[in-house]
């Protein structure tokens, strides 16, 4: 969550186009890279980093490439349409097709790929591993 928002509600927009900036690996030597668009929650990213943590039993370096900072909004449930827009209920992380999600270094790559898949199973939109060679 930001520490801090100019405007507490936010449009939805459109999440089309491939991914430009964030889409090369800078940090690590193994990445997981996303190949579908949608949304990735606070709750998503936090569980994929603690079963990256668990995996690599916390060695190696993790660098996050997103952050949720898109507010998404949500009616109750049985709430009669209309009467504005709803409350913040939780933020999200806008990704596009090519962006990179996770870096890790100081491991070796079976343990990446190992990490990054139990990750992958957190996200709602296709992961894919992709190395520095």
């Amino acid at each position: 969550m930001p520490k801090k928002v100019k405007f507490r509600k936010q449009q939805r927009g459109t999440n089309k186009g491939l991914a430009v900036r964030g889409s090369t690996m800078v940090y690590g030597d193994f990445a997981l890279k996303a190949m579908d668009r949608g949304l990735l929650t606070s709750r998503q990213i936090e569980a994929a980093r603690k079963a990256v943590m668990h995996e690599t039993k916390r060695g190696g370096k993790l660098w996050i490439r997103v952050f949720p900072d898109k507010p998404v909004v949500a009616k109750p449930a049985e709430t009669r349409m209309g009467s504005g827009k709803a409350a913040t209920d939780h933020y999200a992380a806008v990704v596009k097709p090519g962006k990179v999600v996770f870096e890790i270094g100081g491991v070796s790559k079976d343990i990446a790929k190992r990490a990054f898949r139990k990750a992958s199973a957190k996200f709602p939109i296709k992961m894919r591993f992709v190395s520095k060679e």
